[in-house]
């Protein structure tokens, strides 16, 4: 498959874009250019256009408005010290396209036009790509059924979209968040679509985040559906407990039950911690064990993880069960030393031994 380059014939202003680009926050402005691609169960999927950004018309008998079936993706575009510019892990987010679209019943996009998309989009609004460390071009794939009719079953056409938007920090590294746990809803449930990037979990998520808010909380953690007493994941993000201090903590993580979205910073991390020295673990971790830990002090530090956060300190958690404030409430050392180690790979300013690191221009 081609991606054809019709780019926008009038891209913004080189002193409006660095006007924009100064001024950081997430998902406020968007680049010169989108793609688009076609697909119908008849003739499979079509080339990809490169097209000016702008807005999509659709019918109002759309399958997506009614059904939901959406998937999507982020990932981000990072300027490197030689002027550069690198995609972090994009292979896996073409897999996990492919294994959301399997799961909501879409067609599945083959990894090499997937990353040709992406490579191309970037390509044309490189000028876009910011070059302060913790700041980037976040790259927003995503699809929906598009066959126009009512009838509930898998549409026979979709539509693949990519647009991009230059990203700052979304949570202020020097502050650690406050989490509410919610024991009212949950996010996903055993054969649900907690493993798969697609619009209906966030939707569903949205009274609890406003339940969180009306207790003071950034965010909300989720627990288990069945018994609502296992850990699973903050918002959109996955959560990591640091167990003790200095070369003997211990980093954990909750483990994949198919219930939550395998992260693709959270396996990075995974990685990462292993190389700085400490030991690293995927448990099964409950609401017991969280309050138990900080009580005793052997939980010293919480962190959330996200394409878009990279990495949050979590400085108190809210529940029925009480509050509990981990540490003195701020970001821990091996929280930071992670984030920025983790930043230092992606920005190119430390030494990518794995791999990660792919160059588009």
């Amino acid at each position: 498959m081609k991606v054809h380059l019709n780019p926008n014939p009038n891209p913004l202003a080189d002193s409006i874009r660095e006007e924009r680009l100064a001024q950081g926050g997430f998902g406020k402005y968007y680049t010169d250019n989108m793609v688009v691609a076609e697909w119908s169960e008849a003739d499979g999927w079509s080339d990809a256009q490169l097209i000016p950004y702008g807005p999509i018309t659709l019918d109002p008998a759309t399958a997506v408005f009614h059904y939901g079936q959406e998937i999507f993706e982020g990932m981000k575009a990072y300027g490197q010290p030689d002027g550069s510019i690198s995609l972090f892990r994009p292979e896996e987010n073409a897999k996990r396209f492919a294994r959301s679209a399997k799961r909501l019943a879409l067609p599945e996009m083959s990894v090499e036009f997937f990353m040709e998309t992406v490579k191309e989009l970037v390509k044309q609004d490189r000028k876009w790509v910011p070059q302060k460390v913790g700041e980037s071009l976040y790259i927003r794939p995503f699809m929906i059924a598009t066959e126009v009719g009512l009838g509930v079953r898998p549409s026979n056409k979709a539509t693949y979209y990519l647009i991009s938007t230059p990203a700052g920090a979304y949570f202020n590294a020097a502050n650690a968040v406050t989490v509410w746990i919610s024991t009212e809803y949950v996010r996903a449930a055993q054969g649900g679509t907690g493993e798969a990037k697609c619009g209906g979990n966030y939707a569903a998520s949205l009274v609890a985040q406003k339940q969180a808010a009306a207790q003071g909380c950034e965010q909300v953690v989720w627990l288990d559906a069945k018994d609502r007493f296992w850990v699973e994941e903050m918002g959109g993000m996955n959560l990591y407990f640091v167990k003790g201090s200095g070369k003997d903590a211990k980093v954990i993580t909750p483990k994949l039950t198919g219930t939550l979205l395998p992260g693709i910073t959270r396996d990075s991390i995974l990685s990462v911690a292993k190389d700085l020295g400490y030991e690293v673990e995927e448990v099964m971790f409950s609401i017991d064990d969280w309050r138990d830990g900080i009580a005793s002090g052997e939980i010293t530090e919480v962190f959330a993880c996200g394409t878009a956060a990279v990495v949050s300190a979590v400085g108190a958690a809210k529940s029925d069960h009480g509050t509990w404030v981990t540490g003195d409430g701020k970001p821990g050392p091996i929280t930071m030393q992670i984030r920025e180690t983790l930043l230092g790979i992606q920005h190119g300013t430390i030494p990518d031994t794995r791999g990660w690191n792919v160059k588009v221009c």
